[in-house]
């Protein structure tokens, strides 16, 4: 049996979770000196309060980001911050539908961008995007969700295309800078609490 540092109690305390939910990798980290669980502690808190987003959106964006990753622990964590923080069930449920329609979306035009081919630049898509149309995020936000998964999913068009789309609405780089870095500290929580 491990012994569980403070750094992690606390890390697991601030996730709502219990010490029943160590992961294989995350007792690997508690069984030598790593100070690293501290330092998803202090990244999770820093992202999670922005100058630049609100607390909803925080986790709308982490919830979006878990979901990407399939880590239902985080993905719980971050629809019930959500709804804490005044998010509708109808937000939480776009920002999930938001990440599998992006694993669409970026699979089909990185292979455009990385094929270089001008046939496949005129074909048609005929990937459905309805929720894209009128999201009940708000056309803002919902790029802002796009982009920090584009990010997490490596598609440079995508990355660009949403980039310029949340600053041609206003959007501020710091915002943008914000919700990117959310997005990275999410993504490597989930690599050690699932």
């Amino acid at each position: 049996m491990i012994v569980i540092k403070d750094s992690t109690r606390e890390l697991l305390e601030n996730l709502s979770l219990d010490d029943k939910n160590i992961s294989k990798a995350l007792e690997t980290i508690e069984t030598s000196e790593s100070r690293y669980t501290k330092d998803l502690r202090i990244n999770l808190a820093n992202t999670l309060i922005s100058e630049h987003l609100n607390e909803k959106e925080t986790a709308l964006i982490g919830l979006s980001i878990a979901v990407n990753d399939k880590n239902d622990i985080l993905s719980g964590f971050f629809e019930a911050h959500a709804l804490a923080k005044g998010a509708t069930h109808e937000e939480t449920a776009e920002a999930a539908a938001c990440a599998s329609l992006l694993a669409a979306n970026n699979v089909f035009y990185r292979f455009r961008h990385f094929s270089e081919k001008e046939v496949y630049e005129k074909l048609p898509a005929r990937i459905k995007m309805n929720i894209m149309m009128k999201p009940v995020l708000g056309k803002e936000l919902f790029e802002l969700i796009s982009l920090a998964v584009s990010a997490v999913n490596g598609c440079e068009m995508c990355v660009k295309s949403h980039e310029k789309s949340v600053i041609d609405l206003g959007t501020s780089e710091e915002r943008v800078f914000d919700a990117i870095r959310l997005a990275a500290v999410v993504v490597s929580l989930g690599k050690v609490v699932y």
